[in-house]
């Protein structure tokens, strides 16, 4: 494991080194090459590796080489700048262009009214052909996608910079011209706007025109790309007024030098005016990267957004109109400065884009993803993809034009996009003994082999074994606080070629550094022609084994429950006794520390904290109102059938490692150890009677000793029988599924368990297209398409299949129809839906494409999924019962009711210490700050933001003020005098409370919380006295969760 992580490119070279020279470079060594910067560290390990004299020390030598090429650079005059000179040019640049970053991402910028109204365009081109020059010299009169407009200032500055140049350049380039406008119906593809445009004096000065963009893309490049890109993202909008600029780019605004958070670059095509217009929004911050960020860095990734088309229906299969639109985005990419982004892959984003049919407005939850291919800039010339085309950079992660269609073509390259912890990098992989090691067949009787329409059955679908010294490397990020060791690894390997997906057990049975991946977890070959290329390897955590959650029914669930013979009045006394634990939650600490902890996503943990430094819910307002508004939100879950249930849980699945468990038993490992006794077992999303079924827990004699360890929180099936019990439940397999077991006694006691699921017709057959038949352009088209498909006509069969099966399964939980021939229809027309929707959500990865018939569609549904009165029915199921009974409830506590705002003593006591100067700085922040979220939160602003925007908007703005407070990201780590900061978090909570007092809306004491809440919090321990405790965060709240 290195010292720390490196850039994808310096990793490569470095690793190149080592081998040849047969050492490992030291911690100090590593942590020199990240901090010199991703361009210098390959430079200067680039130069050791042309030079062919042997090397006794290869760490000394690195920094030796490294000390001297900066000496040789700096006595050339400092041509090239580092990587990390940030400061060096923000000294001279804080006097010219003003941009505050504390505004929403992509916010227009207002600096008051502009001497002159006039609005000018302008291209900011970036193709960058083989040259800097040579690009920019191909771009003129030239079409591009990325159309800027900025308004002249009317003040400038004399003292000279790099962005001072920039600026200036840019506004002499500001140019009239508009595109063309198309009528609404878009009978013709939209026009790309011209960089230059059409006025005789500007095309009598071309030339020269075309000089100064050449200097101004190259001073660009001069900056580091987050300055590029907010330069983009600033000016880059039509509603700019701008009458002076002030460049200030202060490094608390962002989480500059935390290399840990990924930086995640949007951009946003969109028409306008009959033209396709780029707008780059971000950097947004993530806390975890996935494979491709790793390996390429995050600024040669964008997320890019395709917008509707005016007037255009997103009904059919075809998607003509949207390629007509859009060719020329994949056929030349999206340019940023001298930087060209091309096509790589999509992924479906989820639940988010799984809206039912008929729904008027799509909001596709489909990701787009272009990676960086070319560049003109001179600091991009060590980039690791250099010269590569994008078929070629996909190779380097895994052979995916080895699969047989183009629908496991996406399927497989989407497998880098999985956000994962490295545990092997490519040098640590190199030592491991990876075996291929056959699946274990299914067997009847008889000993012989099951075929399945000509395939065999397996029992080890996805999962292979980890030797216990590989698996204790698992950094407890990854397990989440569990002390425990982890017996099972949902993984990811990009291995020469080979991409591997599902589960690994430890077995400490295995030599150590041996992995042994099975036939199943891999989904994508290696070529043999490209066996001696370069591949970007690693193992990658996903997830683990861990102590489990609060289990939860769902309507699905119930529904099977009920079917199979659990009474009615179960689930509506599950139903009183929640809705009454959500009632004592506004008064009881240990019910509201709950409720709390159940939510805390909304507000990361903030009321849970406040209740365990002493605050009682009924003596603050702002705890109030957040329990208030949390209970609501349980209530609504109550309403949809998420209800708690006692001793049950979600437990990662995989295969018996020593073949003794029989084909109806398991082995449960929970927290005090292996179980014993009748468990039922589901996964979700089945919907077939026979999904549910009970199995006997059986213990598997020595297994912690001799295989797994001391590890817990694993459900384990068995390795005989004629079928595998996985794929007889929703057609499951090992790859991560988490399977509901449960020892719940009256669910034991009642339930009768149906057949297993069979699908009863043989899966389509139909002719695909093999990627391997396709050229590189071919190729990349086609995947475009694909992209446009998902994105522009998605299917809806998964959710109309799941709600049609739920209206039969309702008529057949009413008693609505009897057991006679009507009622095998129903029956029937479930088991079909079944199929259906197994089908469907197989089918990205099969390509095949599912509907659901007209005869298996309904007209009217049950009350309580919502659909309005004049398409449903009043349900008299357990399901209606449920719904009914929360929503009498719900409609009495709908409306939060008023809270009186009464700031608490012990922040507002004469002793506790600020100036005057800092009380009077922070309400002038506060008051700041309300401008600033007025852009977020008003209605006329909501058509520019999503959701998704206004939330990363705000946590930037509390982050912004935090850092303002403590100096730091937070209290625990600031080294402020606390007494200072205590004082200041006072100052700062009577601010607030005496706002939202006279505004009576306790919504407005949240940015006392936000910002100073751990402050508040730990104060208000102090001052309360007595002992206090340390406890891990995750521990106490796994303990407050299992209680109900």
């Amino acid at each position: 494991m290195r010292a720390c992580q490196l850039p994808a490119a310096v990793e490569l070279e470095l690793a190149q080194l080592e081998r040849r020279h047969d050492q490992r470079a030291d911690p100090l060594a590593q942590r020199r090459l990240a901090e010199l910067g991703e361009a210098a560290a390959v430079r200067v390990l680039q130069r050791i590796g042309r030079s062919r004299q042997p090397v006794q020390n290869l760490s000394a030598y690195i920094q030796w080489v490294m000390k001297h090429d900066s000496e040789e650079r700096a006595a050339a005059g400092g041509s090239v700048p580092s990587q990390r000179g940030g400061d060096a040019v923000l000294g001279t640049v804080n006097h010219h262009i003003h941009i505050s970053l504390d505004l929403p991402i992509h916010a227009t910028i207002n600096a008051g009214s502009p001497a002159r109204s006039t609005h000018y365009s302008l291209q900011l081109p970036g193709s960058p052909g083989h040259g800097p020059v040579s690009g920019l010299q191909h771009q003129v009169g030239t079409e591009s996608l990325v159309r800027h407009a900025i308004a002249s200032p009317t003040t400038t500055v004399s003292s000279p910079s790099p962005v001072r140049n920039i600026v200036k350049s840019l506004h002499q380039l500001a140019l009239g011209g508009l595109p063309r406008t198309v009528g609404a119906e878009l009978a013709t593809p939209p026009t790309p706007v011209h960089m230059m445009p059409a006025d005789p004096l500007v095309n009598a000065n071309t030339s020269k025109a075309t000089a100064n963009l050449h200097m101004t893309m190259m001073a660009l490049g001069e900056l580091e790309f987050d300055k590029v890109f907010l330069i983009y993202v600033y000016l880059g909008r039509t509603d700019i007024r701008i009458t002076s600029f002030h460049f200030a780019l202060p490094h608390q605004n962002l989480d500059w030098g935390d290399s840990s958070k990924a930086r995640v670059y949007h951009c946003c095509l969109e028409i306008a005016d009959g033209s396709v217009v780029t707008i780059f929004k971000g950097p947004y911050l993530e806390t975890s990267r996935n494979k491709l960020q790793k390996v390429v860095g995050d600024d040669n990734i964008l997320v890019v957004k395709f917008s509707d088309i005016p007037g255009q229906r997103n009904f059919g299969n075809d998607v003509g109109a949207y390629y007509s639109v859009y060719h020329k985005v994949a056929e030349d990419g999206i340019s940023l400065g001298l930087r060209r982004y091309r096509y790589l892959i999509h992924k479906d984003g989820g639940k988010e884009g799984k809206l039912k049919e008929g729904t008027e407005k799509f909001s596709s939850g489909v990701k787009c993803y272009f990676l960086r291919t070319e560049s003109g800039w001179n600091r991009d010339d060590a980039y690791i993809l250099s010269n590569k085309t994008i078929d070629e950079a996909r190779k380097l992660f895994m052979h995916v034009h080895t699969v047989p269609t183009l629908a496991k073509y996406l399927a497989r390259f989407a497998l880098v996009l999985s956000k994962a912890t490295t545990l092997l990098d490519a040098n640590d992989l190199s030592k491991v003994n990876v075996i291929i090691i056959e699946d274990i067949p299914c067997k009847d009787r008889n000993g012989n082999i099951v075929l399945s329409h000509g395939e065999p059955l397996i029992h080890t679908d996805g999962t292979g074994l980890i030797s216990e010294d590989i698996a204790n490397k698992c950094p407890t990020s990854v397990v989440k606080g569990n002390f425990s060791r982890t017996p099972d690894l949902q993984i990811r390997m990009f291995y020469n070629g080979l991409a591997v997906k599902g589960t690994l057990l430890v077995d400490r049975r295995l030599l150590p550094g041996t992995i042994k991946i099975r036939q199943s977890m891999i989904k994508t070959a290696s070529d043999p022609n490209l066996r001696d290329e370069q591949s970007f390897n690693s193992l990658e955590i996903v997830s683990t084994s861990k102590y489990p959650k609060r289990a939860f029914t769902s309507r699905f669930l119930i529904a099977l429950l009920h079917y199979g013979g659990v009474p009615a009045d179960y689930f509506l006394e599950l139903v009183r006794k929640a809705l009454k634990d959500v009632e004592k939650a506004c008064h009881k600490a240990s019910y509201s520390l709950e409720v709390a902890y159940n939510h805390a996503n909304l507000d990361d943990s903030m009321s849970a904290r406040m209740i365990l430094s002493g605050i009682q819910p009924e003596d603050d307002a702002y705890l109030q109102y957040q329990l208030a508004f949390m209970t609501r939100e349980e209530r609504e879950g109550i309403k949809l059938g998420r209800i708690p249930i006692e001793e049950s849980y979600y437990l990662m699945g995989t295969s018996d490692p020593t073949g003794t468990l029989k084909p109806n038993e398991v082995c449960v490992i929970h927290e005090n150890g292996q179980i014993s006794g009748d468990v039922l077992v589901y996964t979700n999303p089945g919907l077939h009677f026979g999904d549910i079924h009970v199995l006997t827990a059986t213990p598997i004699p020595n297994l912690e000793k001799e295989i797994v360890g001391f590890s817990k929180y694993v459900i384990i099936f068995p390795i005989s029988g004629p079928r595998s019990l996985a794929d007889e439940m929703a057609n499951s397999d090992f790859d991560g599924d988490m399977y509901f077991v449960s020892r719940n006694p009256q669910l034991l006691e009642h339930f009768r368990p149906s057949e297993a699921w069979v699908p009863r017709n043989p899966p389509k057959k139909v002719e695909q297209k093999n990627p391997q038949h396709y050229d590189g352009p071919q190729l990349e088209s086609l995947l475009f398409k694909e992209f446009l498909k998902s994105r522009f006509v998605p299917s809806y069969t998964i959710g109309t299949a799941a709600d049609c099966w739920l209206v039969y399964m309702d008529q057949l939980l009413a008693g609505q129809v009897q057991e006679n021939k009507r009622g095998m229809e129903i029956k029937d027309k479930t088991l079909d839906l079944v199929d259906i929707y197994y089908e469907s959500l197989d089918a990205p990865k099969t390509g095949i494409k599912v509907d659901v018939p007209d005869a298996l569609r309904v007209k009217k549904y049950p009350h309580y999924m919502e659909k309005g009165d004049d398409r449903s029915y009043h349900s008299t199921s357990v399901l209606g019962q449920i719904y009914d009974e929360a929503k009498a409830l719900s409609e009495q506590s709908k409306d939060i009711p008023p809270i009186n705002i009464s700031p608490l003593a012990c922040f507002t006591e004469v002793a506790v210490g600020v100036t005057k100067e800092r009380k009077e700085e922070w309400k002038r922040l506060y008051d700041e700050y309300r401008g600033e979220s007025t852009a977020l939160c008003d209605k006329k602003y909501n058509k520019k933001y999503s959701k998704e925007e206004r939330d990363a908007g705000f946590t930037k703005l509390y982050q912004k003020y935090r850092r303002m407070l403590y100096d730091a990201e937070e209290f625990d780590d600031s080294l402020r005098n606390y007494n200072e900061v205590f004082g200041e978090a006072c100052a700062i909570y009577q601010i607030v409370y005496e706002y939202a007092r006279r505004q009576n809306k306790a919504t407005l004491c949240g940015f006392a919380w936000k910002v100073a809440g751990r402050a508040l919090c730990h104060l208000h321990a102090i001052k309360r006295g007595g002992e206090t405790v340390l406890c891990s965060q995750s521990v106490l709240r796994d303990a407050f969760k299992k209680n109900r």
